[in-house]
């Protein structure tokens, strides 16, 4: 899916699938599901989509969890919070994700900013507190 297409509305969509079913019942074709198979089919999705959410969740604070020892250590070792060059890194493998994907560079690039963002203010939260004597 290539977000960057213009979509159809929903009433579109609606109107398509409805000639599509029409079409395929005149055909010959199976009949569309009954409202109460489309309704499964829509909850087993919706199921789908809350375990790739919590998927996506778990390795968000995995991320921000592993950022927090990249602080500590930088911390610890007198390294500087900033890090452009490694921004720029993450940012471009976003975009080639995207483009190899097909999904939207705006949409990765605004996502890793808001990620981006929220590592440096734990990092900066964090070189902040001097290191604990070892």
């Amino acid at each position: 899916m290539n977000p960057e297409q213009p979509r159809p509305s929903g009433r579109q969509q609606t109107t398509a699938a409805a000639n599509d079913a029409t079409s395929a019942t005149q055909s010959g074709g199976t009949a569309p599901a009954s409202n109460e198979e489309a309704q499964q089919i829509l909850q087993s999705l919706r199921d789908e989509l809350d375990g790739l959410d919590r998927t996506l969740l778990e390795t968000l604070r995995q991320r921000l969890d592993c950022c927090c020892r990249i602080g500590l250590h930088k911390r610890d070792h007198a390294i500087p919070m900033m890090q452009p060059h490694r921004i720029g890194v993450v940012q471009e493998r976003a975009a080639a994700f995207a483009a190899e994907h097909g999904l939207s560079p705006t949409f990765l690039r605004a996502l890793y900013e808001l990620i981006i963002t929220e590592t440096c203010r734990l990092e900066d939260a964090i070189i902040g507190v001097p290191a604990t004597p070892a």
